[in-house]
């Protein structure tokens, strides 16, 4: 069996151990701020995460940017010619477009090396739901799965992974345009906390709101039981936006939903979604019933 990479992009917020540990290659987003470019490198080894957090804090603004099919190209061609095919699994359509990108560029590389295998997948998921499904392909790949066996695992069962999460202030979620301006004033105001999943179609929405950041974490809490399956692939993380102590508050809170203690990782949330949600950003993802469609 030809050996293939597991590779995915800075969506998926894997922090070092997780990458080295599953062998697991990421292609970089970038971000930029009052003029200066960066990486959106999961080692924060440009802007360290408290420094970035707290620039957004202080009102400062990032944008950020897909990776480009030159990148995937470049990436591509790399593992072609160290004779590697390419299992890539992409950070949802919906959040960025750079899944397109690497469409395209698949196709010209492929041109070059015809007896290659390239394999990109919308994961229809982003932060560390994508890398969940990044730590499952590079598991099927070491019980000796080939890549298209692992590929189609993942496009079965990725809705199956599930996001439930909640931020500290709307206010991102406004200059990112994901909330009115109205909605961001009067949710301040009040103190509410929206929790938010990811639907089928990989879109983000706000599917409850309750009042207040404890109410918020037990309630994230309470459906992450309600949607957990006793899967043996199974696997919890939970990502923070700088706010550690409340990230060790909410895995307590989901041992006691669950009634019993599982392996939980947790690490930052990444500057390319943390610079749409803000600092104060906590969520769990897991392994669970397949998400639907939201209608609302």
């Amino acid at each position: 069996m030809r050996k293939y990479i597991i590779l995915t992009d800075s969506g998926c917020d894997l922090y070092q151990e997780l990458r080295e540990t599953y062998d697991i290659e990421y292609v970089c987003m970038h971000y930029s701020c009052d003029g200066q470019e960066y990486d959106v490198d999961l080692d924060w080894k440009q802007m360290p995460a408290k420094e970035f957090y707290d620039a957004m804090r202080e009102g400062k603004r990032f944008i950020t940017s897909q990776v480009n099919a030159a990148q995937y190209k470049a990436a591509f061609t790399k593992y072609a010619e160290a004779g590697y095919d390419v299992l890539y699994v992409g950070t949802s359509s919906e959040i960025s477009a750079g899944i397109k990108a690497s469409y395209v560029a698949r196709e010209e590389v492929l041109e070059k090396y015809p007896d290659m295998k390239i394999i990109c997948i919308d994961a229809l998921r982003a932060c560390f739901a994508l890398g969940l499904l990044a730590i499952r392909a590079s598991e099927l790949r070491a019980e000796g799965k080939t890549i298209e066996e692992a590929a189609a695992w993942i496009e079965a069962n990725k809705l199956t992974v599930n996001m439930i999460g909640s931020v500290d202030k709307l206010t991102y979620l406004k200059q990112a345009g994901r909330v009115s301006a109205a909605s961001a004033f009067f949710g301040g105001l009040l103190h509410i906390k929206p929790i938010i999943i990811a639907d089928a179609l990989g879109r983000n929405f706000a599917y409850a709101k309750v009042k207040g950041r404890k109410n918020s974490l037990e309630k994230i809490a309470e459906m992450a039981k309600e949607v957990w399956e006793d899967v043996p692939y199974q696997r919890v993380m939970i990502c923070h936006a700088d706010c550690l102590d409340e990230a060790e508050i909410l895995k307590q809170m989901l041992f006691t939903a669950l009634g019993k203690e599982v392996k939980v990782d947790i690490g930052y949330v990444g500057s390319a979604v943390g610079s749409a949600v803000g600092p104060g950003m906590i969520g769990v993802f897991l392994f669970g019933k397949e998400v639907i469609v939201n209608k609302q």
